[in-house]
C-alpha cells in the first residue's frame, strides 16, 4: 500500500493517510463510513487508494449528477446505498430579485461567515437569478435559522427536492498549445494568452489555485488531470503531456473553461 504515495505529490499524503484510516474504520466495524464535501482531486485521491476491492465498495453524491463537490461514502459489500445515506439537502434562496444581484462570492463568504467550514456545503448553483446551494444535512437546521441575509439583502431559504437543483454543465473546450516548461507560470501564460510576468504576478497574489488549492510558487511543476484556475481568467485542466519537440518544449493538450 505504500507504493500509493508514489503517484501523488509530497503534500497529498496526509489526506491519503486520512483515507486509508477511513477504509480501515470501515473494514473494522464492518459498517458505512461518510466523509464531508470533498473536491475533485480528493475525489481522484479517494478512488485511487479505495481502488475495486471487495472488502470496501465506494460511491460519491453531491446532490446532482454534475455536481463538482460530492460525499463520498465508503462502506462494506452487503450494503446497497440510496441517495438519502449521502445526507445532502438543497437550498434555493428567495429574495427581491428586481431590486439586488447575489453573487457566487457573496454566498460563499456569507455561509463561511456563520463558521460553516467549506467541506460542510457543496456547490453553490447559480442561473440567470436563481440560487440554490447543497450543504450536508446534519448542518441544514443551522442554516436554517441563522441565513437571513447575504450583504445587506434579506432572503428566505426554502428547501427543494433533488430533482429541482438547476441543472449545470461544463463546457470544456480544448486546445493544443507548446510550453518551455512545465512550470505553473509558463503553463498559464500559454493557456490564458498573458505575458510571463502577469502570470507570475496573480500567482503570487494568491489568484491562482491548482487542484482548488491556493499556490503562490510561480515554479511549481504541474501534471496531467491538474485543474487550474486564476481568478478573472477561468480555469483549464491539464488532458495530456504529449513529450518534448526538438526545441525541447512541452506538448500539452488543455481544456479551458471561461
Amino acid at each position: 500500500m505504500n507504493n500509493i504515495y508514489q503517484h501523488f505529490r509530497q503534500e497529498e499524503k496526509e489526506f491519503i493517510d486520512q483515507v486509508l484510516t477511513w477504509k480501515q474504520d470501515v473494514e473494522d466495524r464492518y459498517a458505512p463510513r461518510l466523509t464531508d464535501f470533498l473536491d475533485p482531486r480528493q475525489l481522484h485521491i479517494v478512488k485511487s487508494v479505495i481502488g475495486t476491492g471487495q472488502s470496501v465498495k465506494l460511491d460519491i453524491f453531491g446532490g446532482y449528477s454534475h455536481s463538482e463537490r460530492k460525499r463520498a461514502l465508503l462502506f462494506p459489500e452487503y450494503l446497497y446505498p440510496t441517495y438519502d445515506d449521502f445526507q445532502v439537502s438543497v437550498f434555493e434562496l428567495k429574495y427581491p430579485k428586481k431590486y439586488t444581484t447575489i453573487t457566487h462570492r457573496q454566498v460563499l463568504g456569507t455561509l463561511m461567515s456563520l463558521g460553516i467550514k467549506r467541506e460542510k456545503f457543496g456547490d453553490i448553483l447559480l442561473n440567470q437569478d436563481r440560487i440554490q446551494f447543497i450543504i450536508a444535512s446534519e448542518m441544514s437546521e443551522f442554516v436554517k435559522l441563522e441565513l437571513q441575509q447575504i450583504g445587506k439583502t434579506p432572503i428566505q431559504l426554502i428547501e427543494v427536492p433533488d430533482d429541482s437543483v438547476i441543472p449545470t454543465g461544463e463546457d470544456w473546450n480544448e486546445m493544443q498549445t507548446t510550453v518551455s516548461s512545465l512550470r505553473l507560470d509558463a503553463i498559464l501564460s500559454s493557456v490564458f494568452n498573458m505575458s510571463r510576468q502577469k502570470a507570475q504576478t496573480l500567482i503570487q497574489h494568491g489568484l491562482v489555485k491548482v487542484n482548488w488549492r491556493v499556490v503562490e510558487q510561480s515554479s511549481f511543476l504541474c501534471e496531467v488531470e491538474d485543474v487550474i484556475s486564476a481568478r478573472g481568467y477561468g480555469r483549464c485542466k491539464i488532458i495530456l503531456i504529449d513529450g518534448q519537440t526538438k526545441k525541447e518544449k512541452w506538448r500539452i493538450k488543455a481544456g479551458v473553461l471561461r
